[in-house]
């Protein structure tokens, strides 16, 4: 039986309020252009600064944690790969990171150089402070023993490493369970919708020297699978390694591109800075 609440007056007009604000604020807010994508190569990461710096073989899996305002960069030093990425909040890991909500937050599935990944409170967790592709699926997840099998078949495709089964091995170490797994965001897997509404795989958007900075706005466990996306044409499983470098926070300026681009944007950091108090 479901039990219908009745609301006060009072509790209405309050939340008509709270709506009307955002509707206001979002009407009288004017985006920033976002800038186009970085150049190569990758700038030098300052002397000092790095916390850590993990070389990530074909197929394998890595996780780190890492406090806000720091910056994983990820980089296709030694040839092509797609990444995969999860994250949790290191004090509650029951949130998590929502490509859903990113998506529909900012109206699009383009993910640049001067967008924020949401989690499923409505914060922030990573600003992407530089990207050279913007060619990331936020879309089709990652590969599974299932997809390997039928891709890679005279491989012995089911006997290959998958982005599902590292990122459970990722949550059980972190003491986590796989459920707690979110949708994967696909670092460098140039998926795009034609004009019948298919998917198809633009590999000229991705090249070797290609690199993404994501800072941390919150404190979390990240995880990391170097495995073929399961659009990736290449009929040969042969991922290459992948260097992720992990940097020391730094303070964002109080116009950084990120943090005031958008009115959604805003409201993100809004909540952060709320959760903190």
């Amino acid at each position: 039986m479901t039990m219908h609440i009745r609301r006060s007056s009072e509790e209405i007009a309050a939340n008509r309020a709270r709506y009307e604000e955002h509707q206001k604020k979002g009407l009288e807010f004017a985006p920033k252009a976002l800038p186009a994508k970085s150049e190569k190569p990758a700038p030098a990461i300052a002397a000092g600064t790095i916390v850590h710096r993990e070389k990530l073989p074909g197929g394998w899996y890595w996780w780190t944690r890492v406090k806000a305002g720091e910056t994983l960069r990820i980089a296709l030093d030694e040839g092509f790969s797609t990444v995969s990425v999860v994250a949790w909040n290191a004090d509650d890991p029951s949130e998590r990171m929502n490509l859903p909500d990113t998506v529909k937050v900012q109206w699009t599935t383009g993910l640049g150089k001067g967008r924020v990944i949401f989690s499923d409170m409505g914060k922030v967790m990573f600003s992407i402070t530089e990207d050279s592709s913007g060619a990331h699926d936020v879309l089709m997840g990652g590969s599974t023993a299932s997809s390997n099998a039928k891709k890679y078949a005279g491989q012995n495709g089911r006997a290959l490493r998958n982005t599902r089964d590292n990122f459970v091995l990722i949550s059980t170490k972190a003491g986590l369970d796989k459920r707690d797994i979110p949708a994967a965001l696909a670092l460098f897997a140039p998926v795009r919708v034609d004009a019948d509404g298919r998917f198809e795989w633009k590999a000229d958007l991705v090249s070797e020297g290609d690199y993404v900075d994501l800072r941390a706005e919150m404190d979390m466990i990240v995880g990391f699978s170097n495995c073929p996306h399961p659009l990736d044409p290449n009929p040969v499983f042969a991922p290459n390694a992948v260097t992720i470098t992990r940097i020391a926070a730094t303070e964002p300026a109080a116009d950084d591109l990120c943090r005031t681009a958008t009115a959604e944007a805003v409201r993100g950091f809004e909540n952060n800075a709320f959760a903190a108090l």
